[in-house]
């Protein structure tokens, strides 16, 4: 069975596991390593992407839940047996180590948690306030 992590592009090794893209759009620099899997279902769209964060996480959340745990898993599953390692790496591009940085990764994370019961750890430095569960 698969395990996620997050991190962001920037921060990323190899040796942390598969990498996996969950942003609309591919980092615009020449990444160190391949990323060739994608989830663009856990990606935010542009219809909310703008929005102020509790609108943000209202219509990201009803995006998830439309897909639910029964179409994530396998994809996730798939993923881990293409990429010949169970430690799978949702990837986005904020640094949550900076003051005033949110993203959907860590919603995806809090939301996979609340469905299955499974821990999402991020990979990189995160500020006290993610640390101590008070940020998603």
């Amino acid at each position: 069975m698969f395990e996620l992590f997050t991190h962001r592009y920037q921060g990323f090794e190899p040796a942390m596991g598969v990498p996996v893209r969950i942003t609309l759009s591919a980092p615009r620099w020449t990444l160190p390593y391949p990323l060739e899997h994608q989830v663009r279902e856990a990606a935010p769209s542009r219809t909310y992407f703008g929005s102020p964060r509790p609108d943000f996480e209202r219509a990201y959340r009803a995006q998830l839940d439309s897909f639910g745990v029964g179409f994530f898993g396998p994809r996730f599953q798939q993923i881990a047996v293409e990429g010949r390692d169970l430690r799978l790496v949702l990837l986005c591009f904020e640094d949550l180590a900076k003051p005033g940085e949110w993203c959907h990764r860590r919603m995806f994370a809090a939301w996979w948690r609340e469905q299955t019961g499974a821990q999402v750890r991020e990979l990189g430095p995160l500020r006290p306030e993610y640390e101590q569960g008070t940020l998603m």
